[in-house]
């Protein structure tokens, strides 16, 4: 048949969906980007907050009309929505043919080799679009959602596993471990992904020489938590003798950390950060508020004064170390005093890359006993008050570099516009950081993947503005 796609939510699940992808190319099926022609639609879904479930619905539904147009004959949907609401997507959409959650990733194959239920019969009115908000009313056993009911996912990939690249040809994400032992009050990951388990360091080896062979030049490491790597494992050093593996890997000229946890960075994988030539010296640390009696709340470890301290030994032991952080806000009970405390610590630490979001009061989390107390617009104004000033640093930090030459791998053209040509420095990590505009280059001259010497002529906002030194 052919398959179309729809990936939601983070890399984490790109790469599930990459997996899915590979198996169905493997089992004899065509992939095509084309929804309307396709036999098959697989969507992957994400439900971290309420934003991402909303999409996920929205995405399904209108698979599901394209379904009753006499389009696509299966429509199969897989990935987080469907690991938290299995039954309730059935009921309310019958238009799906299977559900798949994240521990059922190889069942694809025999989700789209199996016999298709019939399309419904289009009723005198028109599909109706559910909200995340219904798909929650439908009957859980004590109240948890059918995730909880089932057995904890357990799949995890590996170096034999087929994948299909959705990104640019270079650069690749590698999932090096999935699930998550942490209890966040606001987070559901543990609940749809399973305790946290490692692949070993040959695996993944295996797998970053097969796609830097396949012409990635750039590997992101993602997991729920990359600096836990092989504690599950009881390898106590497995993150930095893998990045010190993975420097020697011929072909990759950058490895890049995502999604370190502050309890579990060790001065091991710090030198290693420092010392390796292909490692970038960029630390992705979510670090959700620094507000003391929010991150109690949030059963966050550590306090302000850990984290200053945790910080000023990243930049003592990595020189020149980009930094990127995340917050949420609104979480209940911050009040007017805690969002000053977490301003003021941001204009003190002077993140390179700052990410705000809005507290989402989930179900199924410890924190949906609390009140979710902080309005709506309040929660909006305070990630804006956060992120005016984060564009303030940011923006001082880039005039900075302004007439310096730096190494920037070229992405290729831009989507705005297939004159204008993109790039990033090697603390710029793809779709989350900002990035680098070429000036008067002419798209033919570079090519994805290399890294040319390029003189910073401006800044704009968040970006760059250079100009690439061609011999």
């Amino acid at each position: 048949m052919k398959v179309g796609f729809v990936s939601l939510g983070c890399p984490k699940n790109l790469v599930d969906g990459e997996v899915m992808l590979g198996l169905a190319r493997e089992a004899g099926h065509e992939i095509t980007s084309d929804a309307a022609s396709a036999d098959a639609i697989v969507v992957n879904t994400c439900a971290f907050i309420d934003r991402a479930k909303q999409e996920s619905v929205d995405a399904i539904l209108e698979m599901a009309q394209l379904k009753g147009a006499a389009g696509p004959r299966k429509l199969i949907v897989t990935g987080c929505l469907a690991e938290r609401y299995r039954d309730q997507l059935k009921a309310e959409i019958p238009e799906i043919d299977a559900v798949l959650g994240t521990g059922e990733v190889p069942d694809i194959v025999s989700a789209l080799g199996g016999a298709s239920t019939p399309t419904r019969v289009p009723a005198p009115s028109p599909l109706r679009l559910y909200t995340a908000a219904e798909l929650r009313t439908a009957h859980v056993v004590a109240g948890a959602p059918a995730a909880i009911a089932r057995q904890a996912p357990t799949y995890l990939y590996d170096a034999s596993t087929p994948r299909v690249l959705t990104t640019p040809r270079h650069y690749a994400y590698v999932k090096i471990a999935e699930g998550c032992d942490y209890t966040c009050a606001f987070c559901i990951i543990p609940t749809l992904r399973g305790a946290y388990r490692s692949r070993t360091e040959d695996s993944i080896v295996r797998e970053a020489e097969q796609l830097a062979a396949g012409g990635a030049r750039e590997l992101l490491l993602i997991s729920q938590d990359t600096s836990f790597y092989g504690i599950d494992r009881g390898e106590r050093g497995a993150l930095a003798r893998l990045l010190r593996r993975l420097d020697t890997v011929q072909g990759l000229e950058w490895i890049r950390l995502l999604y370190l946890y502050p309890t579990t960075i060790t001065d091991e994988v710090l030198a290693a950060i420092a010392e390796c030539e292909h490692v970038c010296k960029y630390i992705d640390l979510p670090l959700q508020h620094a507000s003391d009696a929010v991150l109690k709340r949030m059963r966050r470890p550590g306090t302000r004064q850990t984290y200053e301290a945790l910080l000023d030994r990243i930049r003592t032991r990595v020189p020149d170390v980009t930094l990127r952080t995340t917050f949420i806000v609104g979480f209940p009970g911050e009040t007017h005093a805690d969002v000053d405390e977490l301003a003021t610590f941001v204009e003190a630490i002077r993140f390179d890359h700052v990410g705000v979001f809005t507290y989402s009061h989930e179900e199924d989390t410890r924190a949906f006993g609390m009140d979710d107390d902080v309005p709506a617009a309040t929660k909006a104004a305070r990630r804006d008050r956060i992120m005016r000033l984060q564009k303030q640093i940011a923006a001082a930090r880039q005039k900075a570099r302004i007439g310096q030459t730096l190494p920037v791998m070229v992405d290729g053209p831009s989507p705005e516009s297939p004159l204008v040509v993109t790039g990033r420095l090697a603390g710029q990590a793809p779709d989350i950081d900002s990035q680098v505009f070429f000036s008067d280059c002419d798209p033919s001259a570079v090519h994805p993947g290399t890294i040319v010497p390029s003189r910073i002529l401006a800044a704009r906002g968040y970006d760059l503005v250079a100009a690439p030194l061609l011999a």
